[in-house]
Protein backbone atom coordinates (compact mmCIF):
# COMPACT_ATOMS: atom_id res chain seq x y z
CA UNK A 1 0.00 0.00 0.00
CA UNK A 2 1.17 3.84 -1.12
CA UNK A 3 1.07 5.64 1.72
CA UNK A 4 2.32 8.73 -0.05
CA UNK A 5 -0.71 9.39 -1.14
CA UNK A 6 -4.31 9.36 0.23
CA UNK A 7 -6.87 7.21 -0.06
CA UNK A 8 -8.81 9.85 -2.44
CA UNK A 9 -5.71 10.19 -4.54
CA UNK A 10 -5.51 6.33 -4.77
CA UNK A 11 -9.19 6.04 -6.29
CA UNK A 12 -7.86 8.59 -8.89
CA UNK A 13 -4.63 6.94 -9.62
CA UNK A 14 -6.30 3.20 -10.49
CA UNK A 15 -9.32 4.17 -11.94
CA UNK A 16 -7.96 4.77 -15.25
CA UNK A 17 -6.86 1.24 -15.04
CA UNK A 18 -10.14 -0.15 -14.42
CA UNK A 19 -12.40 2.26 -16.27
CA UNK A 20 -11.30 4.03 -19.78
CA UNK A 21 -15.04 5.49 -19.77
CA UNK A 22 -15.42 6.50 -16.59
CA UNK A 23 -11.83 7.40 -16.18
CA UNK A 24 -12.59 9.84 -19.17
CA UNK A 25 -16.18 10.91 -18.07
CA UNK A 26 -15.98 11.32 -14.06
CA UNK A 27 -13.10 14.37 -14.13
CA UNK A 28 -16.38 16.24 -16.04
CA UNK A 29 -18.29 16.49 -12.73
CA UNK A 30 -18.49 19.25 -10.67
CA UNK A 31 -15.35 18.62 -7.84
CA UNK A 32 -17.27 17.94 -5.17
CA UNK A 33 -19.39 15.02 -7.43
CA UNK A 34 -16.32 13.06 -8.88
CA UNK A 35 -15.06 11.57 -4.95
CA UNK A 36 -18.21 10.17 -4.37
CA UNK A 37 -18.84 8.99 -7.64
CA UNK A 38 -15.16 7.66 -8.04
CA UNK A 39 -15.93 5.83 -4.87
CA UNK A 40 -19.18 4.17 -5.93
CA UNK A 41 -17.54 2.94 -9.31
CA UNK A 42 -14.56 1.10 -7.53
CA UNK A 43 -17.04 -0.63 -5.18
CA UNK A 44 -19.11 -2.09 -8.13
CA UNK A 45 -15.95 -2.63 -10.09
CA UNK A 46 -14.64 -4.76 -6.45
CA UNK A 47 -18.22 -6.38 -6.29
CA UNK A 48 -17.45 -7.66 -9.87
CA UNK A 49 -14.02 -8.76 -9.56
CA UNK A 50 -15.73 -11.23 -6.20
CA UNK A 51 -18.20 -12.51 -8.94
CA UNK A 52 -16.16 -13.05 -11.89
CA UNK A 53 -12.79 -13.75 -10.78
CA UNK A 54 -12.77 -15.67 -7.78
CA UNK A 55 -12.73 -19.76 -7.81
CA UNK A 56 -14.76 -20.82 -5.71
CA UNK A 57 -18.53 -22.40 -5.74
CA UNK A 58 -21.23 -20.10 -6.12
CA UNK A 59 -22.02 -20.38 -2.73
CA UNK A 60 -18.34 -19.60 -1.42
CA UNK A 61 -18.68 -16.32 -3.78
CA UNK A 62 -22.01 -15.45 -2.10
CA UNK A 63 -20.57 -14.99 1.18
CA UNK A 64 -17.35 -13.04 -0.33
CA UNK A 65 -20.09 -10.37 -1.73
CA UNK A 66 -22.07 -10.98 1.51
CA UNK A 67 -18.97 -9.94 3.24
CA UNK A 68 -18.35 -7.17 0.63
CA UNK A 69 -21.51 -5.84 1.61
CA UNK A 70 -20.83 -5.56 5.17
CA UNK A 71 -17.52 -4.01 4.52
CA UNK A 72 -18.66 -1.01 2.64
CA UNK A 73 -20.98 -0.93 5.66
CA UNK A 74 -18.69 -0.99 8.12
CA UNK A 75 -19.39 -3.72 10.00
CA UNK A 76 -16.61 -5.99 8.90
CA UNK A 77 -12.81 -5.24 8.27
CA UNK A 78 -11.94 -4.56 4.98
CA UNK A 79 -8.04 -5.96 5.10
CA UNK A 80 -8.92 -9.32 6.60
CA UNK A 81 -11.47 -9.47 3.56
CA UNK A 82 -9.49 -8.32 0.90
CA UNK A 83 -6.37 -11.15 2.45
CA UNK A 84 -9.19 -13.89 1.91
CA UNK A 85 -10.01 -12.89 -1.13
CA UNK A 86 -6.50 -12.40 -2.84
CA UNK A 87 -5.90 -16.01 -3.40
CA UNK A 88 -8.50 -17.30 -4.70
CA UNK A 89 -8.51 -14.57 -7.79
CA UNK A 90 -7.92 -16.61 -10.97
CA UNK A 91 -4.74 -16.00 -13.57
CA UNK A 92 -6.85 -13.88 -15.65
CA UNK A 93 -7.74 -11.70 -13.06
CA UNK A 94 -6.42 -8.05 -14.13
CA UNK A 95 -3.22 -6.47 -12.37
CA UNK A 96 -5.14 -3.17 -11.75
CA UNK A 97 -8.01 -5.57 -10.01
CA UNK A 98 -6.03 -7.27 -7.88
CA UNK A 99 -5.02 -4.09 -6.97
CA UNK A 100 -7.97 -2.86 -6.37
CA UNK A 101 -8.77 -5.69 -3.92
CA UNK A 102 -6.02 -5.32 -2.04
CA UNK A 103 -6.31 -1.81 -1.68
CA UNK A 104 -10.46 -2.32 -0.94
CA UNK A 105 -9.36 -0.66 2.68
CA UNK A 106 -8.76 2.40 1.42
CA UNK A 107 -11.39 2.93 -1.09
CA UNK A 108 -14.20 2.30 1.97
CA UNK A 109 -12.34 4.18 4.03
CA UNK A 110 -13.60 7.13 1.48
CA UNK A 111 -16.72 6.06 1.55
CA UNK A 112 -17.34 5.97 5.65
CA UNK A 113 -15.88 9.83 4.78
CA UNK A 114 -19.09 10.70 2.65
CA UNK A 115 -22.09 12.31 3.88
CA UNK A 116 -25.26 10.25 4.66
CA UNK A 117 -27.12 10.61 1.85
CA UNK A 118 -24.06 9.66 -0.35
CA UNK A 119 -23.03 7.07 1.31
CA UNK A 120 -26.68 5.24 1.82
CA UNK A 121 -27.06 5.34 -1.43
CA UNK A 122 -23.96 4.08 -2.48
CA UNK A 123 -24.12 0.97 0.00
CA UNK A 124 -27.92 0.10 -0.85
CA UNK A 125 -26.12 0.18 -4.44
CA UNK A 126 -23.80 -2.47 -3.58
CA UNK A 127 -26.31 -4.65 -1.61
CA UNK A 128 -28.68 -4.90 -4.27
CA UNK A 129 -26.06 -5.23 -6.80
CA UNK A 130 -24.15 -7.99 -5.03
CA UNK A 131 -27.57 -10.19 -4.25
CA UNK A 132 -28.76 -9.64 -7.87
CA UNK A 133 -26.02 -10.22 -9.94
CA UNK A 134 -25.09 -13.50 -7.86
CA UNK A 135 -28.38 -14.44 -8.90
CA UNK A 136 -27.68 -14.34 -12.28
CA UNK A 137 -23.99 -14.81 -12.50
CA UNK A 138 -24.69 -18.37 -10.99
CA UNK A 139 -26.77 -19.54 -13.88
CA UNK A 140 -25.10 -17.86 -16.46
CA UNK A 141 -25.29 -20.75 -19.92
CA UNK A 142 -24.47 -19.82 -23.33
CA UNK A 143 -28.53 -20.39 -24.17
CA UNK A 144 -29.09 -17.10 -23.03
CA UNK A 145 -31.86 -15.47 -20.95
CA UNK A 146 -35.50 -17.07 -21.29
CA UNK A 147 -37.22 -13.64 -21.70
CA UNK A 148 -36.77 -10.27 -22.30
CA UNK A 149 -37.97 -9.10 -18.90
CA UNK A 150 -34.90 -11.00 -17.47
CA UNK A 151 -32.60 -9.20 -19.33
CA UNK A 152 -34.45 -6.11 -18.06
CA UNK A 153 -33.65 -7.70 -14.14
CA UNK A 154 -30.62 -8.35 -15.21
CA UNK A 155 -29.94 -5.02 -16.95
CA UNK A 156 -31.27 -3.86 -13.44
CA UNK A 157 -28.90 -5.53 -11.02
CA UNK A 158 -25.84 -4.96 -12.67
CA UNK A 159 -26.31 -1.11 -14.11
CA UNK A 160 -29.96 0.46 -13.09
CA UNK A 161 -29.28 0.37 -9.69
CA UNK A 162 -26.58 2.46 -10.54
CA UNK A 163 -28.40 4.92 -12.15
CA UNK A 164 -30.82 5.11 -9.03
CA UNK A 165 -27.96 5.63 -7.22
CA UNK A 166 -26.31 8.37 -9.49
CA UNK A 167 -29.42 10.31 -9.37
CA UNK A 168 -29.29 10.25 -5.69
CA UNK A 169 -25.19 11.61 -5.89
CA UNK A 170 -26.71 14.45 -8.16
CA UNK A 171 -29.88 15.12 -6.05
CA UNK A 172 -27.46 15.52 -2.93
CA UNK A 173 -25.24 17.49 -4.64
CA UNK A 174 -27.65 20.36 -6.42
CA UNK A 175 -30.90 21.66 -4.52
CA UNK A 176 -31.97 22.48 -8.55
CA UNK A 177 -31.41 18.65 -9.45
CA UNK A 178 -33.16 17.71 -6.63
CA UNK A 179 -36.39 19.75 -8.04
CA UNK A 180 -36.52 16.68 -10.32
CA UNK A 181 -35.58 13.71 -8.27
CA UNK A 182 -39.00 12.15 -9.56
CA UNK A 183 -38.97 12.55 -13.06
CA UNK A 184 -35.07 11.84 -12.60
CA UNK A 185 -35.75 8.73 -10.77
CA UNK A 186 -38.72 7.26 -13.10
CA UNK A 187 -35.97 7.48 -16.12
CA UNK A 188 -32.80 6.21 -14.11
CA UNK A 189 -33.16 2.64 -14.73
CA UNK A 190 -33.76 3.56 -18.18
CA UNK A 191 -30.86 5.33 -18.81
CA UNK A 192 -28.50 2.63 -17.61
CA UNK A 193 -30.13 -0.12 -19.45
CA UNK A 194 -29.57 2.09 -22.70
CA UNK A 195 -25.94 1.91 -21.70
CA UNK A 196 -26.09 -1.54 -20.27
CA UNK A 197 -27.98 -3.37 -23.44
CA UNK A 198 -25.41 -1.66 -26.19
CA UNK A 199 -22.41 -3.07 -23.91
CA UNK A 200 -23.67 -6.79 -23.80
CA UNK A 201 -24.43 -6.30 -27.73
CA UNK A 202 -20.91 -5.14 -28.69
CA UNK A 203 -19.57 -8.05 -26.02
CA UNK A 204 -21.36 -11.11 -27.12
CA UNK A 205 -19.22 -12.92 -28.65
CA UNK A 206 -16.55 -12.46 -25.53
CA UNK A 207 -19.48 -13.41 -23.07
CA UNK A 208 -19.45 -16.23 -24.86
CA UNK A 209 -15.91 -16.91 -24.86
CA UNK A 210 -16.24 -17.12 -20.82
CA UNK A 211 -19.72 -19.53 -20.98
CA UNK A 212 -22.40 -16.39 -20.72
CA UNK A 213 -24.69 -15.28 -22.82
CA UNK A 214 -27.00 -12.07 -21.67
CA UNK A 215 -29.39 -12.17 -24.85
CA UNK A 216 -32.63 -13.11 -24.60
CA UNK A 217 -34.26 -16.30 -26.34
CA UNK A 218 -37.69 -15.10 -26.42
CA UNK A 219 -36.62 -12.48 -29.36
CA UNK A 220 -34.55 -14.98 -31.08
CA UNK A 221 -36.98 -17.66 -30.81
CA UNK A 222 -39.00 -15.76 -33.15
CA UNK A 223 -36.52 -15.89 -36.14
CA UNK A 224 -35.88 -19.88 -35.29
CA UNK A 225 -32.87 -19.26 -33.87
CA UNK A 226 -31.25 -21.26 -30.74
CA UNK A 227 -28.76 -19.38 -29.06
CA UNK A 228 -27.25 -22.39 -27.52
CA UNK A 229 -26.24 -23.51 -30.90
CA UNK A 230 -24.70 -19.84 -31.99
CA UNK A 231 -21.14 -19.88 -32.63
CA UNK A 232 -19.12 -16.94 -34.46
CA UNK A 233 -17.95 -16.79 -38.13
CA UNK A 234 -21.06 -18.45 -39.48
CA UNK A 235 -23.37 -15.88 -40.42
CA UNK A 236 -26.75 -15.98 -40.37
CA UNK A 237 -29.46 -13.51 -41.54
CA UNK A 238 -32.04 -14.44 -38.39
CA UNK A 239 -29.29 -13.81 -35.92
CA UNK A 240 -28.48 -10.36 -37.14
CA UNK A 241 -32.58 -9.60 -37.51
CA UNK A 242 -33.05 -10.64 -33.67
CA UNK A 243 -30.02 -8.33 -32.82
CA UNK A 244 -30.83 -5.57 -34.76
CA UNK A 245 -34.77 -5.80 -32.60
CA UNK A 246 -32.13 -5.45 -29.86
CA UNK A 247 -30.72 -2.71 -30.95
CA UNK A 248 -33.88 -0.65 -31.54
CA UNK A 249 -34.77 -1.35 -27.40
CA UNK A 250 -31.36 -0.15 -26.44
CA UNK A 251 -32.24 2.86 -28.96
CA UNK A 252 -35.33 3.58 -27.17
CA UNK A 253 -33.90 3.30 -23.61
CA UNK A 254 -31.11 5.52 -25.19
CA UNK A 255 -33.47 8.38 -25.85
CA UNK A 256 -35.15 7.92 -22.37
CA UNK A 257 -31.45 8.70 -21.42
CA UNK A 258 -31.94 11.96 -23.05
CA UNK A 259 -34.36 12.59 -21.62
CA UNK A 260 -32.90 11.98 -18.05
CA UNK A 261 -29.75 14.55 -18.99
CA UNK A 262 -32.11 17.40 -20.05
CA UNK A 263 -33.93 17.05 -16.68
CA UNK A 264 -30.62 18.37 -15.20
CA UNK A 265 -30.26 22.02 -15.02
CA UNK A 266 -28.19 23.91 -18.04
CA UNK A 267 -25.98 25.25 -15.51
CA UNK A 268 -24.75 22.27 -14.56
CA UNK A 269 -22.80 21.31 -17.06
CA UNK A 270 -20.60 18.96 -16.13
CA UNK A 271 -22.80 16.29 -14.57
CA UNK A 272 -24.91 16.88 -18.08
CA UNK A 273 -20.96 16.33 -20.06
CA UNK A 274 -21.08 13.01 -17.95
CA UNK A 275 -24.24 11.89 -19.33
CA UNK A 276 -23.79 12.79 -23.02
CA UNK A 277 -20.84 11.94 -23.35
CA UNK A 278 -21.79 8.19 -22.61
CA UNK A 279 -24.99 8.67 -24.23
CA UNK A 280 -23.12 9.38 -27.25
CA UNK A 281 -20.90 6.96 -27.25
CA UNK A 282 -23.21 4.18 -26.19
CA UNK A 283 -25.51 5.66 -29.76
CA UNK A 284 -22.54 5.36 -32.31
CA UNK A 285 -21.60 2.34 -30.84
CA UNK A 286 -24.94 1.02 -31.98
CA UNK A 287 -24.74 2.33 -35.32
CA UNK A 288 -21.41 0.54 -35.53
CA UNK A 289 -23.49 -2.59 -34.33
CA UNK A 290 -25.96 -2.20 -37.02
CA UNK A 291 -23.96 -1.74 -39.81
CA UNK A 292 -21.88 -4.59 -38.86
CA UNK A 293 -23.83 -7.44 -39.56
CA UNK A 294 -21.90 -10.54 -38.78
CA UNK A 295 -19.38 -8.92 -36.31
CA UNK A 296 -17.20 -11.82 -34.65
CA UNK A 297 -15.88 -9.35 -31.72
CA UNK A 298 -16.62 -6.27 -30.06
CA UNK A 299 -13.15 -4.85 -31.27
CA UNK A 300 -15.10 -4.62 -35.04
CA UNK A 301 -17.41 -2.66 -33.54
CA UNK A 302 -15.62 0.09 -31.88
CA UNK A 303 -16.08 3.43 -31.66
CA UNK A 304 -13.14 5.14 -33.19
CA UNK A 305 -10.83 7.88 -31.24
CA UNK A 306 -11.69 10.38 -34.04
CA UNK A 307 -15.93 9.52 -32.93
CA UNK A 308 -15.04 10.42 -29.31
CA UNK A 309 -13.87 13.44 -29.83
CA UNK A 310 -16.39 14.20 -32.21
CA UNK A 311 -18.64 12.92 -29.46
CA UNK A 312 -17.06 15.50 -26.56
CA UNK A 313 -16.79 18.34 -28.33
CA UNK A 314 -20.07 18.60 -30.14
CA UNK A 315 -21.93 18.36 -26.83
CA UNK A 316 -19.40 20.84 -25.37
CA UNK A 317 -20.48 22.99 -27.49
CA UNK A 318 -24.35 21.90 -26.85
CA UNK A 319 -24.70 21.53 -23.48
CA UNK A 320 -26.66 23.87 -22.57
CA UNK A 321 -29.55 23.68 -25.40
CA UNK A 322 -32.11 21.17 -25.41
CA UNK A 323 -33.00 21.54 -29.12
CA UNK A 324 -29.48 21.19 -29.95
CA UNK A 325 -29.01 17.95 -28.25
CA UNK A 326 -31.77 16.66 -29.25
CA UNK A 327 -30.84 17.69 -33.00
CA UNK A 328 -27.28 15.94 -32.21
CA UNK A 329 -28.77 13.01 -30.80
CA UNK A 330 -31.40 12.54 -34.00
CA UNK A 331 -28.44 13.21 -36.34
CA UNK A 332 -25.58 10.41 -34.14
CA UNK A 333 -29.42 7.56 -34.05
CA UNK A 334 -29.88 8.17 -37.89
CA UNK A 335 -30.65 4.93 -39.34
CA UNK A 336 -31.08 2.95 -36.35
CA UNK A 337 -33.96 0.69 -35.51
CA UNK A 338 -36.35 2.13 -32.57
CA UNK A 339 -38.54 -0.04 -30.48
CA UNK A 340 -41.96 1.53 -29.62
CA UNK A 341 -41.97 3.61 -26.25
CA UNK A 342 -44.07 1.11 -25.02
CA UNK A 343 -41.07 -1.39 -25.39
CA UNK A 344 -39.17 0.02 -22.58
CA UNK A 345 -40.97 0.56 -19.82
CA UNK A 346 -40.35 -1.07 -16.91
CA UNK A 347 -42.01 -2.27 -13.47
CA UNK A 348 -41.63 -0.13 -10.73
CA UNK A 349 -38.54 -0.24 -8.96
CA UNK A 350 -38.11 1.21 -5.59
CA UNK A 351 -35.75 4.30 -5.54
CA UNK A 352 -32.75 3.75 -3.42
CA UNK A 353 -33.48 6.90 -0.74
CA UNK A 354 -36.78 5.20 0.09
CA UNK A 355 -34.87 2.14 1.56
CA UNK A 356 -32.39 5.11 3.34
CA UNK A 357 -34.02 3.92 7.42
CA UNK A 358 -33.05 0.08 6.01
CA UNK A 359 -29.91 0.70 4.75
CA UNK A 360 -28.16 3.70 7.15
CA UNK A 361 -28.04 0.29 9.40
CA UNK A 362 -26.94 -2.04 6.83
CA UNK A 363 -27.42 -5.03 8.66
CA UNK A 364 -29.75 -7.73 8.62
CA UNK A 365 -32.71 -5.37 8.87
CA UNK A 366 -32.18 -4.40 5.18
CA UNK A 367 -35.14 -5.67 3.28
CA UNK A 368 -33.55 -8.65 0.79
CA UNK A 369 -33.79 -8.31 -2.90
CA UNK A 370 -36.00 -10.43 -4.73
CA UNK A 371 -36.36 -11.28 -7.91
CA UNK A 372 -40.01 -12.29 -8.28
CA UNK A 373 -41.46 -10.28 -10.86
CA UNK A 374 -44.75 -8.34 -8.94
CA UNK A 375 -45.93 -5.37 -10.73
CA UNK A 376 -44.10 -6.69 -13.62
CA UNK A 377 -44.22 -4.74 -17.00
CA UNK A 378 -45.86 -6.49 -19.98
CA UNK A 379 -44.37 -10.00 -20.61
CA UNK A 380 -44.79 -9.95 -24.69
CA UNK A 381 -42.12 -7.04 -24.68
CA UNK A 382 -38.41 -7.18 -25.67
CA UNK A 383 -36.06 -5.03 -23.61
CA UNK A 384 -30.13 -4.69 -19.78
Amino acid sequence: MDSSISDEGYQDRVLPHVSRTFALTIPQLPPALRTPVTNAYLLCRIADTIEDETAPSAAATLVLLQRFVKVVCGREDAAQLAQDIAPQLSERTLAAERDLILNMGRVVAVTARLDEQQRIAIQRCVEVMCNGMHQFQQTASLRGLPHSTDLDDYCYYVAGVVGQMLTELFCSYSATVRLQRGPLHELAVSFAQGLQMTNILKDVWEDRSRGACWLPQEVFSRYGIDLAQLSAGHGDSRFDAGMRELVGVAHAHLRNALSFTLLIPGEEGGIRRFCLWAIGLAVLTLRKIADTPGFTSGAQVKVSHTAVAVTQISTNLTVRSDWMLKRLFDWAARGLPLAAPAMVDHPARPALHLAAAAAAECGPSAPPVSLERSARRSEGRSGH
